[in-house]
């Protein structure tokens, strides 16, 4: 059974950083598009990030660009998301979530494998 596992998530003041995990077990993972999103409360699921294996390639929502990094590391099953320059709007449950395919995909229904979430919160 093919399970998404979130870490690294907490408190931060605004201006602050942290740097989530997601670690896939029971999935052949180089090939598939890793992602994430993020749900705030009474709001719908955002795209966040996107990366691809095949040439690294990323993609951003453009709320976060040029303040988030994602990256991965295939011999750990493992995406990254660097947040850096956190604000109170980034207050939220982080998902990463797994797509097969190479196509940058940004809409949550394009994404067959989802983690359980972790929780962000930015304090101003």
């Amino acid at each position: 059974q093919v399970q998404l596992v979130e870490s690294g998530g907490g408190l931060v003041q605004a201006g602050g950083s942290l740097r989530l995990s997601c670690t896939a077990s029971a999935l052949p993972f180089s090939p598939y598009l890793m992602g994430w999103f993020r749900q705030a409360p009474g709001k719908e699921r955002e795209f966040v990030a996107a990366i691809r294996s095949s040439d690294g390639s990323t993609y951003y929502a453009d709320s976060v660009k040029g303040r988030f990094t994602i990256s991965r590391d295939n011999a750990k099953n493992t995406v990254y998301l660097q947040m850096n320059s956190l604000k109170p709007e980034d207050t939220a449950v982080y998902y990463c979530a797994a797509a097969q395919g190479i196509v940058l995909r940004t809409r949550s229904y394009e994404y067959a494998y989802w983690g359980q979430g972790t929780q962000v919160t930015v304090s101003s």
